[in-house]
């Protein structure tokens, strides 16, 4: 896949055009490699062997294209896998987390853009009871936070919390199960993650309220989420003086990472940038460009 013709991006700088809103070059097929021991190769064949004995019990079709047996066929898994193939920044696409003058209030590295199977896949992983689908996804993040955090010494990250609600009603939190399934196939490169912030009891029951934050505008958004979350103890460690990442599914506004950044900085703690499975887009955004990837560390937030 080669770059567009170059673009002014935030703050007038020429950068190339964003790769993922051109269309595919034709590249070869890609195989599955070699596996690196015996135990992963007779996992992979034990999970297989039980899809399709459930698909046999338990009829399911792919969330994306509806084609029979499994819960994500292998031509959508495979479009999730390109949309997710090459991070990019994408801060400038959400007004909460920029200056007016176009300077950067906190980096942000996506993991692709929120659209076609991509977006199918995590609404149906967070909304529509298919938790399974944590696999592919998680391996989208998992390369958008290698692209963010290559570098970095000594880097804490901090997943975004769900509301009560919203975890009552779908049993889990997708950020927490995106990061455990990474950790747990030791995709995290021993990072480790501090599930430090909580979310405030006031706003919580707010958050309830019908429609959540979707179909609200930046202002609204911004005053929804206004001092929703707070720093608290996590098995005795403490964010303070540490530098961070935050972890979140999908930025939209940056309303939700502006304020998780302003509870850790309140807690001490030094924010690098965040990092997000997609990230969607204004619909003038064509003509936008991401900034270079991965993160760079920006200024302390002022305390509110």
């Amino acid at each position: 896949m080669t770059d567009g013709p170059p673009t002014r991006g935030p703050g007038g700088i020429m950068v190339p055009a964003d790769p993922d809103l051109l269309p595919a070059a034709l590249s070869p097929a890609k195989h599955r490699g070699e596996y690196r021991t015996r135990v992963l190769k007779m996992a992979d064949q034990l999970a297989a062997a039980w899809a399709e004995l459930l698909a046999l019990a338990v009829p399911v079709d792919c969330v994306c294209c509806g084609a029979e047996d499994r819960c994500l066929c292998v031509a959508c898994e495979r479009q999730v896998r390109r949309l997710t193939s090459r991070p990019f920044r994408a801060e400038g696409q959400a007004p909460a987390l920029m200056e007016v003058d176009g300077g950067i209030i906190l980096p942000v590295v996506a993991a692709g853009v929120y659209r076609e199977e991509l977006a199918q896949a995590l609404l149906s992983f967070k909304s529509h009871g298919q938790p399974h689908l944590k696999s592919v996804l998680a391996k989208g993040l998992g390369d958008a936070l290698t692209a963010a955090t290559g570098g970095m010494d000594a880097v804490l990250l901090v997943p975004v919390p769900s509301s009560a609600g919203a975890f009552v009603k779908r049993g889990f939190s997708p950020v927490h199960l995106l990061l455990r399934a990474l950790a747990g196939r030791g995709l995290l490169g021993g990072t480790p993650v501090l599930d430090v912030l909580r979310k405030s009891r006031r706003h919580d029951v707010a958050e309830r309220l019908p429609g959540g934050q979707k179909g609200l505008g930046r202002g609204a958004r911004a005053r929804r989420v206004r001092g929703s979350m707070r720093v608290g103890g996590w098995k005795g460690k403490s964010v303070a003086g540490r530098r961070c990442v935050i972890v979140d599914d999908v930025l939209t506004t940056g309303a939700t990472l502006s304020e998780a950044a302003r509870a850790l900085h309140l807690g001490g703690a030094f924010v690098a940038g965040a990092v997000v499975l997609a990230a969607t887009r204004p619909p003038d955004s064509g003509a936008l460009a991401p900034l270079p990837q991965g993160l760079e560390e920006g200024p302390r937030l002022t305390k509110k």
